[in-house]
């Protein structure tokens, strides 16, 4: 019995060695795996993010062609839809070429170029999908003049003008701002520390993508002239009505979903609490302005007009999300709605002085909704930034590091813009005919029409 009972001890105690040996080599191996998994799925998350992000901007573009052929006259629609398609065709290959090295590139003004060749950014995201993200941002600075210029520019002169601006003007300021560039230089000595004492801050593009788009389109439609008829032999403006409201009506909610992508997109990270907390904050400040923007339109076309004007309102909505653009991570729900508020205000007598007092000929508002109020929001975001803004006790440096970045964008944007449209104005003329702006791009640009009986 006794060695009985001492074989079955051993047994015990070797089995229980070895299940105490394997629970510790699984939960060592377990240890190990956990580790290597959580990082995976933390960069797995944050890139579906920032792809989805680039998703809903490109589903901007759509909304972009609605609502400019909406505000313009039916006999142009096919030429407004295929200026839209080639701006981001003809802008991600270009970008992809040669915009995104410029912009990413190593350098203070500009960066070095890279072309074709995409290796030398490393962001902590997949390379491609960085791309893909910045090149949508891109196209919507693009697109954004083609509404200023509608119904009178040769379609092959603005083809010239969208390569310049995905490959030149755009990366450039780019750079300046969110490539590494000296407006963003935050390294002891730097220039804007020592004037300001920060840097300027653009979340999202107030400046960086809608004034540089508003600025060239207001040089492009000088440049163009207004269209036969905006202006009486007394100077005095006459309106041309958009063929369809309701088609503009459904560009504007696209826009406003596409937002969505734009800014809480901004972030790209989703992985955390932190960053999970920080989304929700942009996504909740981007539609208080956008809500804001559009109620205080509607409020002062009622009081300047006599009706509260659905062309205003919906242009009030795109000034709200333009101006919240630059400080939505920044602000308060509270400083949110003033700005949308505000932006939407402006934007109603910006139009008017565009068109009445400088005779710029704008079918759209471009120049009004993303020029100005791109400028105006940045300029906000030094008064209303919950840190470093002048309200919230943190002086006038965030202010003056604002100020001073829009117009430095804006100037540069302007003056390339000049340059761009002058030279291919003096070079081919940048105006169609007057019987083909009379009867109609459509025909005579692309040989149909987006409308048969």
């Amino acid at each position: 019995m006794d060695k009985k009972y001492t074989n079955r001890k051993l047994i015990i105690s070797a089995t229980i060695g070895l299940l105490t040996t394997a629970t510790a080599m699984a939960k060592e191996a377990g240890t190990a795996d956990t580790a290597t998994t959580l990082p995976d799925l933390a960069a797995g998350l944050n890139t579906v993010w920032m792809l989805l992000a680039a998703m809903l901007v490109f589903f901007m573009q759509p909304g972009f062609a609605l609502v400019e052929a909406g505000f313009t006259r039916s006999k142009n629609t096919a030429n407004i839809l295929m200026k839209n398609l080639c701006d981001f065709s003809f802008g991600s290959l270009l970008y992809w070429s040669i915009g995104f090295g410029i912009m990413f590139g190593a350098g203070g003004f500009t960066g070095v170029p890279n072309f074709f060749n995409i290796d030398f950014y490393d962001s902590g995201l997949p390379k491609a999908g960085f791309l893909v993200f910045q090149t949508v941002f891109c196209a919507t600075a693009a697109t954004i003049v083609s509404g200023a210029m509608a119904e009178r520019t040769k379609f092959s002169m603005y083809i010239c003008y969208s390569i310049l601006i995905c490959t030149v003007i755009y990366p450039v300021s780019g750079h300046w701002t969110w490539g590494g560039g000296w407006l963003m230089n935050s390294d002891e000595g730097s220039f804007m520390i020592n004037i300001f004492g920060t840097t300027f801050h653009d979340f999202a593009g107030s400046t960086v993508v809608h004034s540089v788009g508003g600025w060239v389109a207001l040089v492009g439609a000088t440049v163009v002239g207004p269209r036969i008829g905006k202006y009486g032999k007394d100077g005095k403006s006459r309106a041309i009505p958009g063929h369809n409201l309701t088609v503009a009506a459904l560009g504007v909610f696209i826009l406003w979903f596409g937002w969505f992508g734009f800014n809480p997109g901004s972030r790209l990270a989703a992985a955390t609490e932190e960053d999970r907390i920080a989304i929700s904050s942009v996504f909740l400040t981007t539609n208080l302005a956008a809500c804001a923007g559009g109620v205080m339109s509607l409020l002062v076309s009622r009081m300047r007009y006599g009706k509260p004007l659905l062309s205003l309102t919906l242009n009030g909505i795109l000034a709200g999300l333009v101006g919240i653009t630059a400080g939505c991570d920044l602000v308060s729900p509270a400083g949110a709605a003033l700005i949308g508020g505000i932006c939407g205000t402006v934007m109603v007598f910006a139009v008017d002085f565009i068109d009445k007092v400088l005779k710029i000929d704008d079918p759209v508002g471009a120049s009004s909704v993303h020029g100005v109020c791109g400028f105006l929001g940045t300029l906000l975001t030094g008064l209303f930034a919950t840190q470093g803004g002048l309200f919230y006790g943190g002086g006038a440096g965030l202010l003056g590091a604002q100020a001073f970045g829009a117009l430095v964008v804006g100037a540069w944007a302007a003056t390339m813009g000049f340059v761009v449209f002058k030279g291919l104005d003096m070079i081919r003329g940048l105006r169609v005919p007057a019987r083909i702006e009379e009867e109609g791009l459509d025909i005579y640009e692309h040989g149909e029409s987006a409308y048969n009986s």
